[in-house]
This record gives C-alpha cells, structure tokens and sequence, in this order.
C-alpha cells in the first residue's frame, strides 16, 4: 500500500508540471482513420497562446498517461498548457478545495453525486445551453447523458453542468469461446435464451456462472451490478431512476423482482461454481480463474470491463476469453438494449476561457478517438470512428455503448453512501446466504428511511 501511495504522490508532482506537446502519439493526418478535420477546425477557431488550464481528477499511472497524449493535441492546437494533477484522494481534496476558494479550473468527477453536491452549492459553472441538444445529437442513448448531468443550481434552474468522458460498461458476460464450441453453445440473443443456456449446462453436467461477490470490506457490490442490469431489462429506465432517488421503496415490486432474477441465478447450487453459499465468500477478483480452469469450473461470469485485469497473465482475448452483452428480455422488446455502467464527467469550476475552450475540444471526435486508439478508454460519442479502436476487445465494448438504447450511472453509486456502498451491499450478501428478497429489501429499505428521518442524508443525495 506504501509504494502505491508514493507512486501517486510522485504522479501528482509529475502531473502538476506544465509540458508542452512535443511528440504527438501521432502526427496529425498521417492515420486517416482520424478525424483530422475536427482537428484543425477547433485549431483555426482557438488560439490560447501562453495562457494555461489546471485540471485535477483521479486518473494516475497509465490512465494520466494516456489523458495526457490526448490533451497534448489541445496543448498544440491551441498554444495553451494543460497542467493536471491526479490523485486517489481527489473526492476529499475537492470539497477541500472548492469551500477555500482555491478549486482548478476543470474537475473530473468519478461520481456524478459529488458533482451534484457542488454544482448546488453554486460552485460550478454551467455549461453552454447547447450542451443538452449536443448530447441528445451526438451520444447513443443521448437522453439519458443529459439526464445524468443536468442538475438544480442554487438559483433553482436545471442546467448542464458535466460533460460525460471516458465510459466503464458493466452490462458483459465473460466466457471460453473454446468451452462454448466444445459443448456446442450460441451466445444468447436474449435473456429468455441466457436462463436455457444456464439450465441446459447444467443438464450437460458443467456448472454455468463464476459468481464472487467478496471485495474486503466492500463485499457484496458485484451483486449490487447484477440486480442493477436485471432492473434496467425487467423496468422503463424511469422506474430505475424512481428507485436511485427513493421515490419508490427499495422494498417495492419492481425491484424485488430484479433481486429474486438475480436469486434465479446465484441462489441455485447447480448454477454456480462453489454452489449459492460460495459465492458470498469467493472473490470477484478470484472468481475467473473458474472460465480457465480444466476442466472448466463455470462457463460464464457477469462483470464489468475492468476483470480483464485479473486474468491468467498471457490470456488472449478473443482466443481464450471472449464476451457478449448482457442481453435483453425477449418479453420486453419496449426496453430495447440498456446499458449499465459507470464514469467521468468534466466540469468547470473556475471560468476562464482556457476551460471552456477544453471542454469545447472533448466535443471533437479527435478527443475521443486519440484515446481509443490507446487503453482503457469507451465512448458512446457516435462521431468518433470505431476503427480507432486499439483493440478488437475494446472495439466490441464501445460497440455496445454506442448501440444502446439507454444508458444508466451504476445506481449503487448514484444513492446515498450509507445505502449504495453499505446496506446494498449486505443486503445482497444476506440474500444470497439465505434471506428471502422482501426480507431484505425491506431492511436495506428501513436503513435508507431511517437515514433521511434523522437528516443523516437528503432523499436522494448522495
């Protein structure tokens, strides 16, 4: 734990250091697949020779050295510098520095809540009135971006005050297309199809799902993304958005009935690899060992795009490890295909020209595909060019985003601290140990009553 603190401290110092683009990851119009145009079209428009922007987030190792090769390319557009600070403690560090009056000019916001929180407080600047239709243009499933970062300023008004960048997808079933083809199995097209690959595996004598929900102390969450994906498939994503900010119940039908979807799947012994009272125990960061093992332990794992991390060293994604979208109910076709997931949204919390025109640039598909042709980087920005794409494992995650019907923030961060990142979490763990689901919606539903009749939290504050 020392030497990663250090190596972030050592990251912020470094981040803190005005560079000038010198080497560019490529020179513009040498790969046509980029959209150069864009490029020089915000070059013409922009000239912010010798005046300079400071942007604080989270990202640190190879995410801030990969923001840093896309911010580069505003850095030569523009004659501006870009000096950025990322930190692991940049949600505490924040409120710090906004109620001091000492914020950066941009902040790079993990959570939306926090971004909330502030923008509330009259601490962030909104953005230009056409972001909302530039959203609704230019992102798949754009209503629901705008929705994720319009919020009430202190003067009441709802306004823009994020712009969404760099997008995690959680909606992803992990398999052995080896495994697959051995046994003769299709990727499901939809979840009718999921639940009969399930039970025929099982009548095969294999074991369908790797299912960990143990983190330390923050075990639990992987079934919180479960029971978020069901109610996204099985609920108008407007019944999803009633359940994050407690204008229904957590204890009320339609999320019970995403839980007892959720139970169908990991509360039966022959579905999952240690059977139903191991996964409450086996790791999510231990669990796909069992898509590797041989023979097979499980056939198939629901995570999000990060448990590629925590593959055998050497794994080859799409020879050994493939994935496909959590698929829709075929009984629902007015849900079309949501997606869950997670991300960063850019705000201005000090207004200088140098900020707007940053966040002017993320609207380029330059912006966007500079960064996908590296890591660890989706957008569902339907103008940037899919064939930029480092990889063909990223290609198919962003391919999903920018096919999606709706897209919603993972709801266990959305809700308030105590519930998303605490009677969540064990309330699933309960569940899965033995509770019936009204049993334990109702107690995670008692905590989140009892918090906001104390004034522990705002309904609906995060």
């Amino acid at each position: 734990m020392q030497r990663s603190t250090s190596l972030s401290a050592l990251l912020v110092v470094l981040g803190t250091i005005p560079l000038h683009a010198q080497d560019l990851l490529m020179p513009p119009d040498q790969d046509s697949r980029f959209n150069w145009a864009s490029y020089h079209e915000f070059a013409d428009r922009h000239d912010l020779t010798g005046q300079s922007v400071s942007i604080s987030g989270t990202w640190t190792a190879e995410d801030a050295v990969t923001f840093r090769r896309v911010f580069e390319y505003f850095e030569e557009a523009t004659g501006a510098t870009v000096n950025y600070s990322g930190s692991d403690s940049f949600e505490q560090q924040i409120i710090i520095d906004t109620s001091s009056g000492s914020p950066p000019d941009i902040g790079i916001f993990p959570q939306p809540g926090l971004l909330r929180g502030l923008a509330g407080q009259g601490q962030v600047t909104p953005l230009p009135d056409d972001t909302n239709d530039w959203l609704r243009a230019n992102y798949a499933a754009g209503d629901s971006w705008v929705d994720l970062v319009n919020f009430e300023g202190p003067d009441g008004q709802t306004r823009a005050y994020g712009f969404p960048y760099k997008i995690d997808v959680k909606s992803l079933v992990f398999y052995s297309p080896e495994n697959f083809a051995a046994m003769g199995y299709d990727v499901p097209a939809t979840m009718e199809d999921l639940k009969a690959l399930t039970q025929q595996i099982v009548e095969d004598g294999g074991t369908p799902w790797c299912i960990g929900l143990g983190s330390g102390s923050a075990t639990g969450w992987p079934a919180t993304d479960w029971v978020e994906d069901l109610m996204l498939r099985l609920n108008p994503p407007e019944v999803y958005d009633q359940w994050v900010s407690h204008e229904i119940p957590f204890d009320d039908p339609h999320v019970l009935a995403a839980i007892e979807e959720f139970g169908w799947f990991a509360k039966t012994d022959a579905y999952v690899d240690g059977g139903a009272g191991g996964a409450g125990w086996i790791d999510h960061r231990d669990s796909p060992t069992g898509l590797f093992s041989i023979p097979p332990r499980c056939f198939m794992m629901h995570q999000a795009s990060f448990i590629g991390s925590f593959f055998p060293a050497g794994t080859e994604f799409g020879r050994d490890v493939d994935f496909f979208y959590m698929p829709p109910y075929a009984s629902h076709p007015e849900l079309g295909n949501p997606v869950l997931g997670a991300g960063t949204t850019f705000a201005i919390l000090r207004d200088t020209p140098v900020a707007e025109a940053f966040l002017a640039f993320l609207r380029t598909p330059i912006a966007h595909e500079i960064w996908m042709a590296q890591t660890g980087f989706l957008t569902p920005f339907s103008q940037a060019n899919l064939d930029t794409y480092g990889d063909p494992t990223l290609r198919g995650m962003g391919e999903i985003l920018v096919n999606a019907d709706t897209f919603r923030f993972d709801a266990s961060d959305l809700m308030p601290g105590a519930i998303g990142a605490g009677a969540f979490w064990t309330g699933m763990i309960d569940y899965v140990a033995g509770q019936s689901a009204e049993r334990a919606a109702s107690g995670i539903e008692r905590s989140w009553s009892s918090l906001a009749r104390t004034g522990g939290i705002e309904e609906g504050a995060e």
